[in-house]
Formats: structure tokens, sequence, C-alpha cells
């Protein structure tokens, strides 16, 4: 059965970096794009980051770009998005979403559980 986990999160303070790692794993056959999201208290969830694992294509939100990076291990089904100089609005739950053609030859959306960026004002 595919899944995606995440890790990380956690406390920052401002100025400082939150990283997720986002691993997918199960009966894989290709990934087709990983994806970042953020949701505020009270707003709708937004991607942030984009990247298309068969190629080098990465697509960085307005509000974030220049702030945010994504590295990913093709060969672990695994991204790292990473978010820079925080700030307290960017207080929220963190997910990643993968589009994932399985063994079974089905094509899944799968997303993280979801992890909290705290960033105290």
């Amino acid at each position: 059965q595919v899944q995606l986990v995440e890790s990380g999160g956690g406390l920052v303070q401002p100025g400082g970096s939150l990283r997720l790692d986002c691993a997918a794993s199960g009966g894989i056959r290709v990934i087709d794009v990983m994806a970042w999201y953020h949701q505020a208290p009270g707003k709708q969830q937004r991607e942030l980051v984009a990247t298309i694992t068969s190629g080098s294509t990465t697509n960085h939100d307005e509000s974030v770009k220049g702030r945010s990076t994504i590295s990913r291990d093709n060969a672990k089904n695994a991204v790292y998005p990473q978010m820079n100089r925080l700030k307290p609005e960017d207080a929220a739950d963190y997910y990643c979403d993968a589009g994932i053609h399985e063994a079974s030859g089905k094509w899944t959306a799968e997303w993280g559980q979801g992890t909290q960026g705290n960033v105290p004002s």
C-alpha cells in the first residue's frame, strides 16, 4: 500500500528555517510530482512548492519565492522542502502531496499526515 510520510516541522524562531522530510513508500512505479502545502489558521490550503520528479522543473509560489527550496532523492522517493527566514505569519500546518503511478497501474494522489510549523511572534 502506497503511503507518504512526513517528518520535521516544530517550533522555529522568527528568522529561522523549517524543513520537512517527505518520503513515499509502497508499491510505487513512478512519482510524477511532489508538492508542499501549508494551511494557516482560518485560511485555505495553499501550494508553496511543486517539483516534477522526472525533470528539473520546480515552481515556487510568489509568497515564498526566494525563501523556499526543495531538494529531492528520487532513489528514496523523497523530497525535502525548506522555508527560510520564517515569520510569525508562516505558522501553519504543513503537508506534502505526491502524484504516484502505483505498481498496479493505478494513479493516486497521496497526502502526508501533516505537521505543524510554529513561529512565535
